[in-house]
C-alpha cells in the first residue's frame, strides 16, 4: 500500500466535512452538538479522595511529534479518521429494527452480523474516537462520537418502545437472550461473555462523555446502568457467584469498573450496589483477599480487569477487602507470571505434579516462565489491563515498582504490538505477542478483543507520563516520553524533549513560576542516572528504582536534563536460569532467527574487567546489536520477522578471554554457575582484584564439592593467564 500522509489526511477530513469520512447519514456538519458539559475527565479524575497521586486528563498532555510513540499513534489515528461510523452502528440498528444506510456493514471479525460478541468492537471504536479527540482536538473525531451517540440513543429508544426487553435502558447489538441464558448458567459457546460486551459499550459511552463532552452519552449509559442493576440486584449471591465462574460465558470485563464510575459521576447508590454484584467470590475474590494464589489455569484476561473494578469499588466504598484483593492479585502476577516483555499467560507441558495446558490464554503456574514459553502466549489485551491495574495501584501507593512494570510493558509489549505500516482498513495490531523461539507476530485483528484494546493502546500513550500529588504541590515524572504537560491549575507548562527510547536522555523545560516538588523516576535499570538543573549537575545519591525529589522555586526557562545511559544486561527466567533475554536499558532485544530451536549464546568469553556485555554484544547501528552471529533488534520494531525473545545461555566450561580452563562451569542448587558468581562482583578495578574474586569463588565451589583440587588450580591458572585479554 502507498504511504499515507497522516497529517494531510486529518486536514483533508476537516476541510471536506465529516460526511466524507463518517458515512451517508451526514451531510457535512456535526450530527448533534452536545450541551455544555457538566463534568470533564480532569474533574472526574480529581474527585477521588483516596488517591495519594492523581493523573492528568488526556487533553492536558500532548505527545512530541516524531517519537516512536507518536508514529505508532498516528498510524492508528489515520485508521480512525477513515473508519465509517455507520459500521459501528450497524448491528445495533439491526437489533433495534432500524434501517441501515445503503452499503453499511458490521465491523467484522467477532463483531459480525450473527456472532455472540457483536457490539464489543463497536465499544472499543467509540473509546478510540473519544481518546483521539481528547488527544488531538480534531473535529473529525468529535463529530464521529456525536453522530454515533445520537444514533445509539435512537436504538435504545426503539428497543424500549418494542416492549420486548426487561427494562427500557437495555442497549446491545443483539437481543437480551444471552443475558437471560447466563442466569440459567448457559456455557460457552452457546453464549459468549454478554457482560463483557456490555462493558465495552458502556465504557465507550462513558469515554464519549468524559473525553469528548457528549452529554447524551451520559444519559444513555446511565439508563444502561439502570438496566444492569434491574437484572442483577434481584439475583441471589449464589447465582451471581456461579455466573461469574463459568468459563468465557461469565467473563464480564470491567463491568464493576463502569458501574463504580457511574456511581462516582451520579452519586446514585444503586450503581455501586450493581458494581458489587460483580464480585467474583466463588472463583477468585476471596482467595485474593486471603492472599492464596489459585490463579493457575484461570483465564487471564477474564480476571485481570475485574481487579481494576475492585479498586474502583474501593475508591467509592472504602471497604478494604477490595483493595487487598487487587494488591495481592497483582503480586501473584508480577513478577511470578511475568515474561520479559511484561505479558502473562502461556501454555506448558505436563509434569508429574501438574497437568499440561494447550490454551495460551490461561495463567501459567506460579514461577513457571521458561516451562511455559510455547504456543502463542502473552495475550495483548491482558497486558492492556495489567497496565490499568498497575497505574491505579500507584494512585493509592506511589511505589516505583508499579511504574517499572508499566514502563517495561509499554515500551516492549504494547509498542511492539502495532505493525509499522500505514493502513486505513486494517488495525494492524497483535492478538498474542508470542514468545516461542522463531515465532512471528500476527498483525491485523479486526473485531477481536485485542484488536479493540489495541486501538485504545496507541491513542493514550500520554496518560501516565506525568502524575501529580493530591495536594497539587508535587509533580511526578514517571516516563521519559517526548511530550508537553499543560497544568493550568498550577500555572505550569512542562515540555519534555526526547526521542527516548531511541535516545538516552531527556530535557524538561519549565514555563511558570512557583514552588514545586518534582519527583523524577529513576528506573530500576538506570544505574548511571544523572540530573542537571540549568546545566549544573545535581549531586547526591541516585538510587535506581526510586524517585528523586527536586524541591525548588521554579522559574520560566529552568531546565532539567536527565541522562539515562543504557546498559546491556540479561534477565534470567525465574524457573530456569539458563533461559534468558537480553535488554539494552529498558529495551528488550530479541534475536532475529526463524529456527525453532533455542539459540545458544556464550557471552562470558568476551567480558572484560568492567563486567559489561559491550564486548560480547556489539552495536550494529539503528538500535540493533550483534552477538553469536545473530542480529538483536528492539521488540518495538513492528514487523513480521521471526524472532527469539528468549535464548539459552551456553557457558559449558570456565573460560576467561581466550583461556579455557577445561573445567565444567558447574551450577549450584539455585542455578548460579561459577562464572555467574565471579562476574556478579564486577566491575573490577584491576586484574589483582579479579584474581582475588576468582580465588574466593573457587574455594567456595571446592568446599561445596563442585570443584576438585586440580580443577580449582586449572581455573586459577586460566584467570591469571587472561590478564591481557581482560584488560584490552
Amino acid at each position: 500500500m502507498a504511504s499515507i500522509d497522516r497529517r494531510g489526511l486529518f486536514r483533508a477530513a476537516g476541510a471536506v466535512g465529516v460526511g466524507a469520512v463518517i458515512g451517508p447519514a451526514l451531510t457535512g456538519t456535526s450530527y448533534a452538538a452536545p450541551t455544555e458539559q457538566s463534568l470533564t475527565q480532569a474533574d472526574f479524575l480529581d474527585q477521588n479522595p483516596s488517591w495519594r497521586v492523581k493523573p492528568f486528563a488526556l487533553d492536558q498532555v500532548t505527545l512530541q511529534d516524531g517519537t516512536v510513540f507518536a508514529q505508532k499513534r498516528d498510524r492508528v489515528l489515520a485508521f480512525a479518521v477513515a473508519y465509517p461510523a455507520d459500521r459501528v452502528l450497524h448491528n445495533f440498528r439491526v437489533t433495534a429494527g432500524l434501517p441501515t444506510p445503503a452499503g453499511s456493514s458490521p465491523p467484522g471479525g467477532w463483531d459480525d452480523a450473527t456472532g455472540n460478541l457483536r457490539g464489543h468492537y463497536s465499544g472499543h471504536l467509540i473509546t478510540l474516537f473519544a481518546q483521539a479527540y481528547a488527544s488531538t482536538r480534531q473535529a473529525v473525531f468529535r463529530d464521529k462520537v456525536d453522530y454515533i451517540v445520537a444514533e445509539l440513543g435512537k436504538c435504545q429508544d426503539a428497543l424500549a418502545a418494542s416492549g420486548l426487553y426487561s427494562h427500557p435502558g437495555f442497549l446491545a447489538a443483539y437481543p437480551e437472550t444471552q443475558f437471560v441464558r447466563l442466569e440459567s448458567f448457559a456455557t460457552y459457546p452457546t453464549i459468549w461473555a454478554p457482560y463483557y460486551t456490555c462493558h465495552k459499550i458502556m465504557r465507550g459511552l462513558l469515554d464519549a462523555y468524559l473525553l469528548a463532552g457528549n452529554e447524551q452519552a451520559r444519559d444513555i449509559v446511565t439508563k444502561m446502568g439502570d438496566w444492569v442493576h434491574s437484572r442483577l440486584s434481584v439475583l441471589p449471591r449464589e447465582t451471581l457467584n456461579r455466573m461469574w465462574s463459568i468459563y468465557i460465558a461469565g467473563e464480564y470485563g470491567g463491568m464493576n469498573e463502569v458501574m463504580a464510575d457511574l456511581h462516582a459521576i451520579t452519586g446514585e447508590e444503586r450503581y455501586l450496589a450493581a458494581a458489587k454484584c460483580f464480585d467474583n467470590r466463588q472463583s477468585l475474590f476471596g482467595a485474593c483477599v486471603e492472599d492464596r494464589d489459585v490463579l493457575t489455569r484461570l483465564h487471564a484476561n477474564t480476571h485481570v480487569p475485574q481487579f481494576l473494578g475492585y479498586l474502583r469499588v474501593f475508591d467509592q466504598s472504602d471497604e478494604p477487602e477490595y483493595y487487598e484483593a487487587a494488591e495481592n492479585f497483582w503480586r501473584m502476577v508480577v513478577p511470578h507470571r511475568m515474561y520479559a516483555h511484561g505479558g502473562t499467560s502461556g501454555t506448558w507441558p505436563a509434569t508429574p505434579d501438574l497437568a499440561g495446558n494447550t490454551n495460551a490464554e490461561l495463567f501459567q503456574p506460579r514461577g513457571n516462565i521458561a516451562n511455559s514459553i510455547a504456543g502463542n502466549g502473552a495475550e495483548t489485551c491482558t497486558s492492556y489491563n495489567l497496565l490499568k491495574v498497575a497505574r491505579n495501584l500507584f494512585f493509592h501507593d506511589p511505589d516505583p515498582t508499579y511504574m517499572d512494570y508499566y514502563e517495561r510493558t509499554l515500551l516492549n509489549h504494547i509498542l511492539g504490538s502495532r505493525r509499522d505500516v500505514d493502513s486505513t482498513t486494517n488495525p494492524s495490531v497483535t492478538y498474542f505477542l508470542p514468545l516461542t523461539p522463531g515465532s512471528v507476530r500476527g498483525f491485523g485483528n479486526t473485531g477481536t478483543c485485542c484488536g479493540g484494546s489495541g486501538l485504545e493502546n496507541h491513542t493514550k500513550y500520554q496518560e501516565s507520563i506525568y502524575f501529580r500529588s493530591a495536594e497539587n504541590d508535587a509533580l511526578y515524572v514517571n516516563l521519559y516520553v517526548g511530550s508537553t504537560l499543560h497544568w493550568a491549575a498550577r500555572g505550569f507548562t512542562v515540555t519534555q524533549v526526547t526521542d527516548f527510547p531511541r535516545q538516552e536522555e531527556s530535557t524538561l523545560t519549565i514555563t511558570g513560576e512557583g514552588w514545586l516538588d518534582i519527583h523524577l523516576r529513576i528506573p530500576s535499570w538506570a544505574t548511571g542516572f544523572r540530573v542537571y538543573i540549568n546545566g549544573t549537575e545535581r549531586r547526591g545519591q541516585m538510587e535506581p528504582g526510586t524517585y528523586l525529589r527536586l524541591r525548588r522555586l521554579w522559574h520560566t526557562g529552568d531546565t532539567i536534563r536527565v541522562s539515562l545511559p543504557f546498559q546491556l544486561r540479561v534477565e534470567k527466567a525465574l524457573d530456569r536460569p539458563d533461559t534468558q533475554s537480553i535488554f539494552n536499558g529498558p529495551i528488550l532485544l530479541p534475536a532475529l532467527s526463524a529456527d525453532p530451536a533455542y539459540r545458544q549464546f556464550s557471552l562470558y568469553k568476551d567480558v572484560k574487567l568492567d563486567g559489561g556485555l559491550g564486548h560480547a554484544i556489539t552495536p550494529a547501528g539503528g538500535g540493533t546489536f550483534t552477538t553469536n552471529g545473530h542480529t538483536l533488534r528492539p521488540l518495538y520494531v513492528g514487523d513480521t520477522q521471526a524472532q527469539h525473545i528468549y535464548f539459552r545461555r551456553h557457558e559449558p566450561t570456565v573460560v576467561f578471554g581466550t583461556h579455557d580452563s577445561g573445567v565444567p562451569n558447574r551450577a549450584g542448587a539455585d542455578g548460579t554457575t561459577l562464572l555467574d558468581a565471579v562476574w556478579a562482583a564486577a566491575p573490577f578495578p584491576n586484574h589483582d582484584r579479579f584474581i582475588g574474586e576468582v580465588r574466593r569463588v573457587s574455594i567456595r565451589w571446592a568446599e561445596e564439592g563442585r570443584l576438585t583440587g586440580d580443577e580449582r588450580q586449572a581455573v586459577m591458572s586460566a584467570a591469571i593467564a587472561a590478564r591481557d585479554d581482560l584488560s584490552s
